[in-house]
């Protein structure tokens, strides 16, 4: 049996009735955590470039985009969408997956849910579904596969939408299979456009491949079973000879799922995660010894390697640059103790108080990590004062990495309504809120994506 075809029968083999409460608890945190960051997104340059390239301001179709009143074919919803949901870097995490699991995924789900008039349940299980396909491949092909260059949300990400949109569909695992190797064909992203538009691009590119897949394949077409263990498949192409572990694809499905154990990161700050647990040491230092920028002589910050090698940028030159600048990060945790939207808007990244901090604070790997490790979500802040005081804080994970140490309810919630209300009426989003909190109750997801359109909205409050 091909890896595709194994696959394929564990996707059509789950059921709601058989997900354990904790699967399905994180299942809606990271989907109110992904349509607040959607929501928020839409209206960054990123996703107004592509509704325009791809919809041309027209509407045509069941499928909402998200920040406006407009439809558009699930496809298209599915590529506008998902570059919103990645546009601000909020989005969630996984470890397993070595990015944002729900971005890639959530998008395309929604969009073939309102064009099925799919209800609550049906949705969470195909987002299950889909979270545990892509991020069981991971660990087949990780961390090789990410520090090859790949940028795994869209690589991996793209069987993640494939899988749930399948499930969604009620297709069989013959068809299924098909599908996955056609998403095999369609899996794409490398992290050289790390801090463009393009990055989030990769998320909507993926989003809508996973559905084309899945809906291909569910009309007839034709794909290759065998295309992660062909000679000239997805493993040997994108990782090459020694560097996965097909076994590992295979092992364990469902037991647990992983959405509950590692389980999902949900975003703290809106900037790259490889970031936070720096800004969590460094706001720690702040707090507990009420720094300010005049009384630092120096800040040294030393992350993982593989962390580091995106998010050392001393001088960063757009918005998007600075998310991933751990430099600018830790500047901002300094200066204003706090890291929020609004300093990664417009020429915020130009700010003199911040520009003037940046070369006191200085980033490099931590000296004795290894890369054959899944522990390298840490960091260590040391600052300098001026009077010669040194002062350290070291951080494992960044507070909300896992289901291990939870960001709390009130944060998530709090993230939410900041992110919605850039869209929606603070009365709307706090019902849109409750709504995704009760997803399973729902009856058809279209009654939730209405609570969604800005002006109707608008008009209801």
């Amino acid at each position: 049996m091909t890896i595709a075809a194994a696959l394929a029968e564990r996707i059509a083999g789950v059921r709601y009735d058989d997900l354990p409460a904790p699967a399905l608890h994180w299942a809606k945190v990271a989907i109110l955590d992904t349509v607040g960051c959607t929501l928020a997104g839409s209206t960054e340059p990123c996703a107004r470039i592509a509704d325009r390239v791809i919809s041309g301001g027209a509407s045509c179709g069941p499928s909402l985009i998200f920040g406006t009143e407009r439809r558009a074919t699930p496809l298209d919803a599915a590529l506008i969408n998902g570059t919103a949901s990645h546009a601000l870097d909020y989005d969630d995490v996984s470890n397993t997956l070595g990015g944002h699991p729900s971005a890639p995924i959530l998008p395309a789900l929604f969009a073939l849910a309102e064009a099925r008039n799919a209800d609550g349940r049906a949705l969470l299980t195909a987002f299950v579904t889909g979270f545990e396909t892509e991020t069981r491949i991971a660990r087949g092909v990780n961390f090789h596969h990410y520090e090859k260059g790949w940028h795994p949300t869209a690589t991996l990400g793209v069987f993640g939408a494939t899988a749930a949109c399948c499930h969604l569909l009620g297709m069989p695992p013959d068809r299924i299979a098909v599908a996955l190797g056609l998403a095999a064909s369609l899996a794409s992203g490398v992290k050289a456009n790390f801090g463009t538009m393009t990055k989030p691009l990769h998320v909507g590119h993926a989003s809508r491949n996973g559905l084309l897949a899945a809906l291909l394949a569910d009309d007839g077409f034709t794909g290759n079973p065998g295309a992660f263990e062909h000679k000239q498949g997805f493993l040997l192409v994108f990782n090459g000879a020694g560097n996965f572990n097909p076994d590992a694809i295979l092992r364990d499905w469902g037991s647990p799922w992983d959405i509950e154990n590692p389980g999902v990161g949900i975003k703290q700050y809106p900037c790259c995660g490889s970031t936070h647990p720096a800004v969590d040491a460094m706001l720690t230092l702040v707090r507990e010894h009420d720094l300010t920028p005049a009384a630092v002589a120096r800040v040294d910050s030393w992350t993982h390697p593989r962390r580091l090698m995106h998010t050392n940028r001393p001088d960063p030159n757009s918005e998007l640059d600075a998310k991933f600048s751990v430099q600018y990060c830790l500047a901002r945790a300094l200066a204003d103790r706090r890291v929020v939207l609004e300093h990664f808007e417009g020429d915020a990244y130009r700010a003199p108080a911040i520009r003037a901090l940046l070369p006191r604070i200085h980033a490099a790997p931590i000296p004795e990590a290894t890369m054959n490790t899944s522990e390298h979500f840490g960091a260590t802040v040391q600052v300098t004062l001026t009077d010669g005081r040194v002062l350290s804080q070291t951080v494992r994970r960044a507070v909300g990495r896992g289901s291990d140490d939870p960001l709390p309810t009130e944060l998530v919630e709090a993230k939410f309504i900041d992110c919605a209300t850039r869209v929606l009426p603070p009365g709307t989003a706090r019902g849109l809120l409750t709504l995704l909190r009760g997803l399973d109750g729902v009856a058809d997801i279209n009654s939730v994506t209405q609570a969604m359109q800005p002006q109707t909205a608008l008009a209801a409050e």
